[in-house]
């Protein structure tokens, strides 16, 4: 059955309105400790399997490819660089905690089941890159061991299927601990008002996704800025290897927008975090148009269980593990999506929490993340095809 909406200017038409009701439900109380980017994918998931919109499309890609640079500019014109400079290391130490966590559980699953799953080793190797650095890592790890289509389709499957509600999950989550008393009293260490949103005690000016006195020429600043730094960041990333410019073009980004926000004149810009989660939030449409539940049954079994008990396991092993260290939640949070996607997913996420001085650190653990899942995905692939004998 084809989907009731096909065409580029209907699926943009559901999209803004989409993200118009996600915005419009954060004035109901319930509706509101889920955050707008939650809404936004859930209504997605929905209409796409309702059949009201399809899996794919051609602009889908092309929200992909432009919303997320020029959304993650903007929230970059808001970051005060003296803050951040200010946090400690111990972000760096969680998303070295999350590769080591991926992979050391990777080995002992796939010792169990690779041997039952055709390229099994392979598949390992992929769900290493892809919950260390993103799918980027998938599939840059998936054609470097020269899987088959068919492994491809089987592991980007269960990694939708089991992954995305994960990262759902992982949106929903700063909320939860912001809320929860049984939370924070079994994780008591947790970064400041002060750390978080660098107001060191007056009062914020521009709150994040509040009512504010804003103009026309805020955002037409806002949309000028980003997208000259957006169309720099991509010139000079033409200039790096192929099989890295798309982390040098978002590192790029991260380094050009906060020396420009540093400026007096970007400063007394207005709603530079409301833009740019408004502008991310047509990407994060394109990712629940693209989950198909019905697509976990094309893939065998033992990939799905593989798959759960990976991202289950490492995500248990990394937060304990931060727990002994005493690491605050917001910079494991930020590190597990940072991993479990990418560095620009864990901008959003910061940034609908409102922890304005983390998303561009979250950005930089991303593109670690990115580096470090390929290396730890050749490694443990070849490590459990030793161990197996295939």
């Amino acid at each position: 059955m084809e989907a009731l909406f096909t065409s580029t200017g209907s699926l943009l038409a559901i999209m803004a309105m989409t993200i118009a009701l996600a915005l419009f439900l954060q004035r109901f109380r319930g509706f509101k400790m889920l955050g707008p980017a939650l809404l936004a994918i859930v209504i997605s998931v929905i209409l796409a399997n309702l059949k009201v919109v399809p899996f794919s499309a051609e602009v889908y890609g092309v929200v992909a490819q432009y919303a997320i640079p020029l959304s993650i500019a903007m929230m970059l014109l808001s970051v005060d660089i003296k803050a951040m400079l200010k946090l400690s290391k111990k972000p760096i130490v969680s998303i070295a905690l999350a590769g080591l966590s991926v992979s050391a559980v990777t080995v002992g699953a796939g010792i169990i089941f690779a041997p039952m799953i055709e390229e099994g080793w392979k598949v390992a190797g992929m769900f290493v890159g892809t919950y260390t650095g993103g799918s980027a890592n998938l599939t840059a790890i998936g054609y470097g061991l020269g899987a088959l289509p068919t492994t491809f389709a089987a592991a980007n499957a269960a990694d939708y299927v089991i992954g995305v509600p994960t990262l759902i999950a992982m949106f929903a989550f700063p909320r939860f601990a912001a809320q929860s008393k049984w939370f924070q009293k079994i994780w008591p260490f947790s970064l400041s008002t002060e750390e978080l949103e660098g107001k060191h005690g007056e009062v914020d000016e521009d709150p994040f996704l509040q009512a504010k006195k804003w103009s026309i020429t805020d955002i037409a600043w806002s949309f000028a800025i980003a997208f000259g730094i957006t169309a720099l960041a991509t010139y000079l990333a033409g200039f790096m290897p192929e099989s890295f410019q798309g982390a040098a073009r978002i590192l790029f980004i991260t380094t050009i927008a906060i020396i420009v926000a540093q400026f007096g004149p970007v400063k007394k810009i207005k709603g530079n975090m409301d833009l740019g989660l408004y502008v991310a939030l047509f990407f994060l449409t394109t990712i629940g148009y693209m989950v198909n539940i019905k697509a976990f049954v094309g893939s065998t079994l033992a990939i799905a269980l593989f798959c759960f008990v990976v991202i289950i396991l490492s995500l248990t092993v990394h937060a304990l593990l931060c727990r002994l260290l005493k690491i605050e939640y917001q910079y494991v949070v930020i590190g597990i999506i940072a991993s479990i996607a990418d560095g620009s997913t864990s901008a959003l996420v910061a940034a609908s929490a409102n922890w304005k001085n983390l998303v561009s650190l979250a950005i930089v653990l991303g593109v670690i993340g990115v580096v470090m899942g390929n290396y730890l995905g050749f490694g443990v692939a070849y490590l459990i095809k030793y161990i197996i004998g295939a």
